[in-house]
Order: C-alpha cells, then structure tokens, then sequence
C-alpha cells in the first residue's frame, strides 16, 4: 500500500462483522444511512495508519496523520504529480520570478481564514518561510509587502525548487506557531489550518474530520465527514473493500476484480513511485555491513530478477523503473544516457560474480562469497503486512542465493522500520521513494540523493528530506546545486547528466520497479473521483496535498 514515509499499518478487521473497536460511522455499506448525521454519510478511509492511532498533526513530524496533509494544512499551490501541468492556485492566487529567479514574489487570495476564524494573511505566509525548518534553500528573507503579497528572496536562483517552495510548504498560523517552543516534539491535537477540515475526534483506533465551516469555496466539501480508520494489513483492508465498509484507500490488492465485483468499488491504477532497496551505503557517516562496498549493491542489482519479481510478487502491475530515477515516460528528456533507461529485467548471476570477484571476495564451499574470512550476508527487512513487498523480499533473497550472496529477509513492524530507516541503523530496507510532482527528477535528487539531505548514523535525516542512504558525493551535491539554480533546460540536462552518472555507478538505492499504486473508491454512494479521463490529482488517499484536493471534489450520491 502505502511506499513513502507516512505509511504505516494498523488495525485488525473483520470485514462483515462489527468492526472491533472501530464503531465505524455509517456502517451500513452500499449508502446506508450513518447514524443520524443529517449531512450524509460519513466517509471510511485508510490512509495506512497504525493502532494505538495518536493524535499528532503536526505536520514535521515523522508520525503525522495523514488528514493534516492536504485536508487541514495547505500549501500555496497545487502540483499534479500525474500530468505535466501549470500547478493549480490554494492559498496562492500567483506568483512570478525576477529576471535571475533568485525573487518570488507571491499573491494570496483575499478572505482566506484559518479554521479558528481568524484571517490568513501575507505576514503568517511570511513567518511560514522563516519558520526554523522552512527556512532553507538559501533564503534571505520572507517579507509581507501587503496583507495579500509575501516577497521570497533568495541568495541563488530557485527555478528548480519552484515545487518545493510553492506546493510542500505547509502554511502556519503565526498567531499558533510563534508560541510553540520545540517543533520536533509538538503533536498539535488541535490543529488551525485552511484546509476544507478540521479535527472532530481522535481514539486509539479511528480518527474523524468535518467540515471547515470558514473554508474559502462555498459548499465545499460536500463530504462531511471523513473517518480515518486503523487497519493492520492489507488482506483486512480488502475485506472490508469487499464488504462495503470501506469507501477509499490505496493498497496492492492483487485481484482487484474481487474488490470491484461488488458494484460499489471502483479501482484506479496510476504508477508513480519507485520501489526499491534502500542501502545503509555510506561508512563515512556510521553506515555497517557489507552494503557499504559498492561492489556489493553492483553485484546485488544484477542479480536480481525484476521481471520475476513484477509478475510474482505485484502480479503485472508494475512499471519498468529507470536506474536514473527519472520516470518513464513522462521524464524521457532528462535520461542523459540511453543506456541507463531502464534497469535490466533479468538475473546475470555471472556478472554478479565477476563483480564481487574483482573486488576481493571468493566463493566458498558453501556457494556463498567471502571476503577476508567475513561472510557476505545481508539483513533485508519490509514491514508486517506489506504482503508484495514481503514476497519481493522473498524473492529477492532466493535470487541474491543463485549469485552467492546471502540475503536474509524478514519483517518488522512499522515502527521499527521507520526508527531503522529515520536513523540509519539497517543494512537493507524494502522500502519506496517519492516520485516528483513536476515532469522532472530534480526533486529526487534534491531529497533523496544530496548530503544537504541526511545525517550521521544515529541521528533522523532533515525534517521534508529522505535521504536514508546516507549518500553523499561531491559530484552529486554540486550538479544539484547547478540545476537548482537555473532556468535554462541544456544546463540542467547537462547537470543531470552528472548526477545520474554517479548514482547508476553507486546505487545508494537499488531500483526495483516503478510500484503499482491501485486506489480503490466508492463509486456508488460518492461521484467526483480522479478517472483516467480527468486524472486532476493523485488518488490515493494517502497522498500529501493531493488528499486533500480530491475531498474537495468529492460529493456525495443523490
């Protein structure tokens, strides 16, 4: 299901059946009626979280829940990360760039307010920006010229980041945030927000959200209410799909027709997100295992069976991943080098040798290499419930087995995989990456592949950055920093082209597949949803932002 850091799992289930400790509202599926609530029935969603649920909506924690996201914090503007397209206003009215972009100048909509009624204005826009963890990407200043115009300035130009600033920035009430003293540690339980919800009730197992009454578009949402509910795996999830207890959630499900035989269910598929095996790569910063030896993760890429694993473990689901991050084939352009277009879909266990090979390691009597009298073995873990990424943990350490490399694989719960990954103590990791929602890589790079975005062993990476590898090169760093800082698309092919030739060599993260990512949504009682014909944004319901603008779509079935 759910391939970024705000996946986690949850509740157990029984679908058909009182929900235990749920008390699902309107558990009446097919449109029954929810109990008295004279605005309609409320909306059940799984966005992926855990029980005990705990109210945190702080939006830099890494344990947030999902309806703070888009639902009740907003950023500026909207980015389709499914189409290539001029990103849509939220608070945000427009904005324009100086000559040299290192300027954005940023007008808001008027009679915007914060769900507490008080009036957003272009000072809180402004403390946003200078807010400890926004403060970043060289800014020099976030000022309001007028209640409705907050000017960035920046010390090098900020075209490429234009994504980052503009539609991931979640905006924050001054007159909450300024008095808060730790934002690592605060869990928010009441959040003030301008998103078309606020919080209504939060338990241990489910969480619900109503309409914002002071939201900016009149009749919107349409839905009411949204409860948020605990589910422990995907099979449980399913279950209740089928039963009708269920009304929107992305997951893997690899029979869909079972879930959509109902009448009730619909299914949308959009790939978008890379999987892949997240390597603890670099020793500099703390890193332990055989993971961190460059020949180790060459020899491991090539012994793996991708096109067994697509068909095995996410049944054809799946799209061909590019070893330069780029997505195919909306990104084609940037791919410097036809060669690294996609990452080879079937085993060379022999090149996998002669890798290890040159790089010192012999093959003992056990059929498994060595080097210097040390095993290579590795720990690979996915979490509990995560029933394709576990059997392509599965399938991947049978392979490794075929190429002498031994690769054990095993699951953990969601926490612990999140501690693992936040801190760097694992070798490797089942795990996904978050694609870009501009027709470009560049964020990736940013986030995921700079040392600006990790942190020693030991300590969490930078609060909005995944840099969970610990990679850090030098080259990668400065191409980054060459395409952040222009407009002109040849100096940026030219600087990509740098990036991707180091992390194709290095693979601080070991492609996979480019991850199916199925949402499921109750077309019966609910119209307004994503198709393949309008894909206006994102479908899951765990995604950042996107959720967000999808409920304000959404309405409910005369």
């Amino acid at each position: 299901m759910i391939r970024n850091a705000k996946r986690r799992a949850a509740l157990i289930a029984v679908a058909g059946t009182a929900i235990l400790g749920i008390g699902l509202s309107g558990c009446a599926g097919g449109g029954g009626d929810d109990g008295g609530d004279s605005d309609g029935r409320t909306l059940r969603v799984w966005a992926g979280s855990q029980t005990p649920i705990e109210a945190n909506f702080n939006p830099f924690s890494p344990s947030v829940l999902h309806a703070a996201l888009g639902p009740i914090y907003e950023p500026l503007f909207f980015y389709n990360k499914t189409a290539d397209e001029a990103p849509a206003p939220m608070l945000g009215e427009s904005f324009e760039y100086n000559e040299d972009g290192t300027v954005i100048t940023v007008k808001l909509k008027e009679g915007v307010k914060w769900n507490d009624g008080e009036d957003f204005t272009a000072e809180d826009a402004a403390f946003t920006f200078n807010y400890e963890p926004n403060h970043r990407d060289g800014l020099i200043s976030a000022e309001a010229t007028d209640d409705t115009t907050v000017v960035l300035t920046y010390e090098t130009p900020q075209f490429t980041n234009e994504f980052q600033i503009l539609g991931t920035t979640w905006m924050l009430p001054e007159h909450i945030w300024s008095e808060v003293d730790d934002y690592t540690t605060f869990t928010d339980e009441e959040p003030v927000g301008t998103g078309p919800y606020v919080v209504d009730k939060v338990t241990d197992a489910s969480y619900t959200v109503v309409a914002n009454d002071d939201f900016r578009d009149e009749g919107v949402p349409a839905i009411k209410k949204v409860q948020y509910i605990g589910i422990d795996a995907n099979q449980s999830a399913q279950d209740l799909l089928t039963a009708g207890e269920l009304d929107w959630t992305g997951m893997f499900v690899p029979n869909p027709d079972s879930v959509t035989a109902n009448g009730v269910i619909s299914m949308l598929n959009t790939p978008q997100d890379p999987t892949v095996l997240y390597t603890c790569s670099n020793a500099d910063l703390g890193c332990t295992g055989p993971q961190t030896d460059v020949a180790v993760r060459q020899a491991l890429n090539v012994a793996i069976d991708r096109a067994t694993i697509k068909e095995k473990a996410f049944v054809g689901l799946t799209g061909d991943i590019s070893p330069t991050f780029a997505l195919l084939p909306r990104d084609q352009k940037w791919v410097a080098d036809p060669a690294n277009e996609v990452s080879p879909q079937s085993p060379d266990a022999a090149a996998a040798g002669e890798i290890l090979e040159a790089a010192g390691y012999a093959k003992g009597g056990d059929g498994f290499y060595a080097k210097d009298g040390a095993p290579l073995e590795l720990s690979l873990v996915s979490v509990d419930g995560w029933t394709d990424y576990n059997d392509a943990a599965k399938l991947i350490s049978e392979q490794a087995a075929e190429a002498g490399i031994k690769v054990n694989a095993s699951t953990v719960q969601w926490q612990e995989f999140s501690d693992a990954r936040q801190t760097g103590q694992y070798q490797l990791i089942m795990g996904g990456v978050i694609g870009t929602s501009v027709a470009d890589p560049f964020q990736i790079y940013k986030d995921w592949f700079t040392g600006e975005s990790t942190s020693q062993v030991g300590q969490e990476v930078p609060t909005g950055r995944w840099n969970f590898s610990r990679y850090d090169n030098a080259i990668v760093n400065e191409a980054v920093a060459a395409a952040a800082a222009t407009d002109d698309e040849a100096v940026k092919q030219e600087a990509y082209a740098a990036v991707q030739a180091e992390i194709v060599r290095d693979l601080p993260y070991i492609p996979l597949v480019i991850n199916a990512t199925q949402t499921f949504f109750n077309t019966k009682d609910f119209t307004g949803w994503p198709t393949e014909d309008d894909l206006y944004a994102f479908p899951p319901a765990w995604g950042s932002v996107a959720s967000g603008y999808v409920l304000q779509h959404l309405e409910p079935v005369k």
